[in-house]
């Protein structure tokens, strides 16, 4: 079997890794196998995408994708068209059996049409996601890839649930658990811990590193709260004000970190409560997370991966595709809410915060169950 592995953006390398290294290892008894599996790990983005950190592949312990199909393209409409043609002139070059698909991008649904196109099997990670919200661009994507997909795979209850509600038929739904999980297993000893150009009034952790004893970390990516400076302006502060001298290390990138700086000079914020920093390594970004005091951010990879390490998060969100990180785990949602916001990370440099468990099926097996259905249906 011949698997194609797509991924749009960074985030998603970080759902595939554990499948590849599934992948490999069977490929290591490829002698012993009644149907031996191969793949090619292509990204849709180019090689020296400046998101793809020179660490990345060897912090993940994969090889770098086999093909780029070097689109790169801010308006989502010529970006899908772009990424249509690139992939359908790979796909009659390159022999398929299924294309595995995650998460919701815009060039994620691409690749999903151009497959079904091509007559091919389609395979979605992450499958079942929504936020019922179609003036969204991203709800629109998942309608279509989980319209068009196979098979899909779901992280939990709820994303079966929709995945069915939106009329897919039981026999392609595989609840196989939260694949992020299974790289926060892999990769749970090999955290490094990063060296950070922070300001010497803090009273630092009694060892090698220059990192505060306690912490929150800020993270920031949707467009509609970077766009939004007044707004932003207002929740740093409530971020800030409420911390009570706890200080707030945000690794951004970008537009991002711009427009944080920008705010923070126009609001003079004292340099020491709130420290923008350049972007880290995976490894030490998830040092940094797991060993925070609180995270406040618009990621639900990050949420996730704090429920998994049982660190309180704020999701600056008022809906979350993996709603079992609010229900069960350390996450709550805020919106674009200052005073919400506030409250919360008083809670949270407090030690006030609610009990939360691991969510069902976050055990580390999701890749190999993943597999094995490919296999079965093959």
């Amino acid at each position: 079997m011949n698997i194609c592995i797509v991924v749009g953006a960074r985030p998603n390398f970080m759902k595939v890794a554990p499948l590849i290294h599934v992948i490999e290892r069977m490929e290591s008894h490829v002698s012993s196998l009644e149907h031996p599996v191969s793949y090619r790990l292509v990204y849709t983005g180019r090689k020296d995408d400046p998101t793809l950190e020179g660490t990345l592949f060897e912090d993940m312990q994969i090889a770098q994708p086999s093909i780029y199909l070097g689109v790169e393209c801010d308006n989502l409409n010529e970006l899908t068209g772009q990424v249509m043609t690139a992939f359908e002139h790979y796909l009659q070059t390159h022999p398929t059996d299924v294309v595995i698909v995650v998460d919701d991008l815009a060039s994620t649904m691409a690749v999903a049409i151009v497959t079904k196109k091509q007559g091919i099997r389609l395979a979605h990670i992450a499958a079942g996601t929504r936020s019922f919200d179609i003036n969204m661009p991203k709800e629109i994507n998942r309608l279509v890839i989980d319209g068009l997909s196979d098979v899909l795979f779901t992280a939990g209850i709820s994303n079966n649930s929709n995945a069915n509600r939106g009329g897919t038929e039981l026999s392609k739904v595989y609840m196989v658990g939260n694949i992020l999980m299974d790289t926060l297993r892999f990769n749970h000893n090999r955290w490094k811990k990063p060296t950070l150009s922070l300001p010497s009034s803090f009273t630092l952790q009694p060892s090698s590193t220059n990192l505060p004893t306690s912490y929150l970390v800020f993270t920031l990516n949707r467009k509609v709260l970077i766009s939004d400076k007044e707004n932003l302006g207002n929740m740093l502060c409530a971020i800030v004000e409420h911390a009570n001298g706890t200080p707030v290390i945000a690794p951004l990138r970008g537009k991002a970190a711009a427009v944080v700086q920008e705010v923070m000079r126009q609001q003079g914020f004292p340099s020491s409560s709130f420290i923008v920093h350049t972007p880290l390594s995976y490894l030490e970004f998830g040092w940094l997370t797991a060993h925070a005091t609180g995270i406040i951010t618009d990621s639900g990879n990050v949420a996730e991966e704090a429920t998994f390490n049982g660190v309180p998060c704020i999701t600056l969100n008022s809906y979350t595709e993996h709603i079992e990180t609010v229900k069960e785990g350390t996450n709550v949602l805020v919106g674009e809410d200052p005073e919400q916001l506030g409250r919360y990370v008083s809670d949270m440099v407090g030690g006030n915060w609610k009990k939360a468990s691991i969510p069902d099926r976050w055990d580390g097996r999701t890749a190999e169950r993943i597999l094995q259905i490919l296999i079965e249906k093959s």
